[in-house]
C-alpha cells in the first residue's frame, strides 16, 4: 500500500534560537580532513594523500546536548520524582515502546494567544470540530502558533500551553503520549511568571508536566510540520533514544499517513 512519511522533528543545529539562552545546542564539525589525525595516530605513517582521492578520514562531528535539546520524548521522571500517585517514575529507558507507535490525533490551537492556558472545554471543542472520540494510547498532538517560528527569536515565548485540567482529560481517556509543536507542554514561562508574579501561586507553575503524578504520561516538545497533517488518519512513530536513566530522549518524530 502507498505510503506517506512526513518528518514532524527539527534538526539541531547551532545559532537556532530554539531554546532560552545557556540551554542551546553546541555543535563542532570537523570535515574529512580535519579528522584525519584521528585515524593517522593509529596508522604510524600514513599520510593524508594516501587515502583514496586524498580526502582524509571521515567526517565527524562533536555535540555538546541535552536530553531536551531538539525534537525529544519526555519521561515520567522529568516531571516528577513519582507517578501514578506514588510509584516510582519511569526514566526514558523504561518508557513503553508501544506507547511510541499509535494512530495520531492533531488538535489545532494555532489561533490561541501566546501563553494561553488550554482548558478541558478547549479539548472537547476541538475534539468535536474533526468528529473524533478519543481511544486509549493515541498519541495526541497540539498545533500551536511556536509551529511556524521555529528558528526565529520569539519562538520560545510562543505558543499556548496544555494545563492541568486539559492534560488528565486527555489521560483520563487513556491517552499516554501527547506532543506540541512549542518549546514546552506547559505555557511559555514567561506567561506563567506574571501569573506567578501576582498570585505567588505555585500550583501555576509546570501544572501539564505535574499532571504526570497522578497518571504517568510521555509527552513530546519541539515537534514541527504540524501543519501538514491532518486531523486524523495517521500513525506517529517517535522511539526514543534509550539513554540509560534519563528523563528525555531525542526522536525522529514522523507521521506516517497509507
Amino acid at each position: 500500500m502507498p505510503r506517506k512519511i512526513i518528518d514532524i522533528s527539527v534538526p539541531l543545529a547551532n545559532k537556532i534560537p530554539a531554546d532560552p539562552p545557556g540551554m542551546e545546542v553546541s555543535i563542532t564539525y570537523l570535515d574529512h580532513k580535519q579528522s584525519f589525525p584521528h585515524i593517522a595516530a593509529f596508522f604510524p605513517g600514513l599520510k593524508i594523500e594516501d587515502m583514496p582521492d586524498a580526502a582524509g578520514y571521515a567526517a565527524i562531528e562533536s555535540v555538546t546536548i541535552s536530553t531536551h535539546n531538539g525534537t525529544h520524548l519526555d519521561a515520567p521522571y522529568h516531571y516528577h520524582p513519582t507517578m501514578n500517585r506514588g510509584e516510582r517514575s519511569w526514566t526514558i529507558d523504561e518508557v513503553p515502546l508501544e506507547w511510541c507507535f499509535q494512530p495520531g490525533v492533531k488538535l489545532d490551537f494555532r489561533h490561541f494567544a501566546d501563553g494561553y492556558l488550554v482548558q478541558p472545554a478547549d479539548v472537547e471543542a476541538e475534539l468535536k470540530r474533526i468528529g473524533h472520540d478519543l481511544q486509549p494510547l493515541e498519541i495526541v498532538v497540539v498545533n500551536t502558533s511556536a509551529g511556524q517560528k521555529y528558528g526565529a527569536p520569539d519562538y520560545v515565548p510562543s505558543g499556548c500551553g496544555m494545563g492541568y485540567a486539559a492534560t488528565m482529560y486527555l489521560l483520563e481517556r487513556g491517552v499516554r503520549l501527547t506532543g506540541t509543536d512549542g518549546w514546552s507542554w506547559d505555557a511559555p514561562f514567561v506567561h506563567t511568571a506574571k501569573k506567578y508574579a501576582a498570585t505567588h501561586d505555585a500550583s501555576l507553575v509546570w501544572e501539564g508536566h505535574k499532571a504526570g503524578r497522578h497518571i504517568g504520561y510521555c509527552h513530546l516538545e519541539k515537534l514541527h510540520n504540524l501543519e501538514a497533517l491532518p486531523s486524523t488518519g495517521f500513525t506517529i512513530a517517535c522511539f526514543p533514544v534509550k539513554i540509560q536513566a534519563a528523563s528525555a530522549g531525542w526522536t525522529r518524530a514522523v507521521a506516517i499517513l497509507d
